[in-house]
């Protein structure tokens, strides 16, 4: 039976793997559907958002990660140290991929507003739309920066004048939506770190288990 050393690491290890297939399918599906035709102005501003999103890296990231996890499986069916250094080296670097990550994913919200404009000016009228009447304004600096879209929201030059732009409130509700995406990036790099700790604590009780090992044949009391 395994003691609860190992049993943490391979807890750890189930984690890691679970990441991993975190990232990999959220990286597919935000592909799959970042160009669908949106039905609201919530659904086109993330959309818009995912667009930015560095999907290949988190691809490569979860390719990463699997290649880790079968690395670390000989370091579970074998009692060799080896394969639980070189398992902890490769998961060190998947935390640092992971944190880059995130750190991206955080620098877009220190510029969101700047960088959203040529996004929003770049969509057909009847996107534009759909976020004005999502979000409750007109134009995206104000009504005349782009020059708004008449519809409901915004009726008549007079009427979108006296309404905000669309930059706040989309702002607003892009940095909630990347807080939480960077902070799940943030939370599978504790994830990493602490896979890196439980690789560290068995590579101790090997060593001592090892060290006990060589004592007792010198003792004369055979291999245990």
């Amino acid at each position: 039976m395994a003691n609860k050393v190992q049993l943490a690491y391979i807890i750890c290890d189930g984690l890691f793997l679970l990441m991993g297939i975190f990232i990999i399918g959220f990286s597919v599906i935000v592909g799959n559907i970042r160009d669908e035709i949106p039905e609201n102005g919530r659904q086109a501003a993330r959309n818009l958002l995912y667009q930015r999103f560095p999907l290949t890296a988190g691809i490569v990231n979860a390719v990463f990660i699997f290649v880790t996890f079968i690395a670390t499986l000989p370091a579970l069916a074998t009692s060799s140290r080896g394969w639980l250094k070189l398992g902890s080296y490769m998961t060190t670097f998947c935390g640092l991929f992971s944190m880059i990550v995130g750190l991206y994913l955080w620098i877009l919200t220190l510029k969101t507003k700047q960088d959203f404009g040529p996004l929003y000016f770049a969509q057909a009228p009847n996107v534009q739309e759909l976020m004005q009447k999502e979000f409750n304004c007109c134009g995206y600096f104000n009504s005349t920066s782009p020059a708004f879209v008449t519809d409901l929201t915004c009726p008549s030059p007079a009427a979108a004048a006296l309404m905000r732009g669309c930059a706040t409130p989309i702002t607003a509700f892009a940095n909630v939506f990347l807080d939480n995406i960077f902070t799940a990036m943030f939370g599978m790099v504790g994830i990493d770190a602490v896979f890196v700790i439980a690789t560290a604590c068995l590579l101790k009780d090997r060593k001592e288990k090892e060290r006990f090992r060589h004592i007792d044949e010198k003792a004369g009391f055979g291999r245990i």
